[in-house]
């Protein structure tokens, strides 16, 4: 009889952890389908690679990238 290999059982806290993260990343990916900017990956990506520049504020962030979003020459198809 062969035997079956059973995966190992999530605690509570654990499996609420998990859950988080994956909501975290299907609505990060939903944000970036619909064109809504994360300001918070700008705000760690900034630190991270350019800590000598300041961050925009949340509002000068999302008129920026709505600016860039629906200024840019070529970026729409009508």
């Amino acid at each position: 009889m062969a035997r079956t290999q059973q995966r190992p059982r999530l605690g509570g806290d654990a499996m609420g952890a998990m859950i988080q993260r994956r909501w975290g990343e299907v609505v990060r990916v939903v944000r970036q389908i619909i064109g809504i900017p994360d300001y918070d990956r700008y705000v760690s990506h900034l630190r991270r690679v350019h800590p000598e520049c300041a961050p925009l504020s949340r509002e000068a962030f999302l008129k920026d990238r709505m600016e860039a979003r629906y200024n840019r020459p070529g970026s729409r198809c009508c």
